[in-house]
């Protein structure tokens, strides 16, 4: 069983980006804000793998879901 802690670093490494604080943050910043109408998965900035990662955790509604939802919030709101 893995008992990895779902956090948004755990979540950043599972994507294969750079997970400290300040590479978190350079992120958001440098990330354009998406449409109301483009889904989290969907957005062109992911690789293949990924889209398909965040897909198949939010089609599983499973333990990534709440930080998922969180991702998916500061990608959305205006900065």
């Amino acid at each position: 069983m893995d008992d990895t802690p779902i956090t948004l670093q755990a979540l950043f490494e599972q994507l294969g980006l750079d997970a400290d604080e300040q590479s978190i943050n350079n992120f958001f910043r440098d990330t354009p804000t998406l449409a109301e109408d483009v889904k989290l998965a969907d957005a062109p900035f992911w690789t293949p793998a990924q889209s398909q990662f965040l897909k198949e955790k939010i089609g599983a509604d499973d333990n990534w879901a709440l930080v998922i939802d969180e991702l998916n919030e500061r990608l959305h709101q205006a900065r």
